[in-house]
């Protein structure tokens, strides 16, 4: 499984490594991704989530069966 969140559809970023002689060389930024385990209070059940920092604030923000409906119609995850 690719490092991905399943909220928001973040990955990594590419960029470069500089040193102090401005030599450049590829680098990856990953994501702060947790694994969080999620009670879904409308389907009475838990479920785990793969959510970055900001999908976990965007969870606060609108609840979390709004996130799950908003990551499904742009294609983040298939079923919840």
């Amino acid at each position: 499984m690719s490092r991905v969140c399943e909220i928001t559809g973040k990955r990594f970023m590419v960029g470069n490594n500089v040193s102090h002689s401005k030599r450049r060389t590829k680098r990856r930024f990953d994501v702060n991704l947790f694994k969080k385990r999620f009670f879904l209070v409308e389907e009475n059940r838990w479920i785990n989530l793969r959510v970055s920092a900001s999908g976990l604030r965007m969870i606060n923000k609108v609840g979390l069966y709004a996130a799950l409906k908003s990551a499904q119609e742009k294609g983040f995850i298939t079923k919840f």
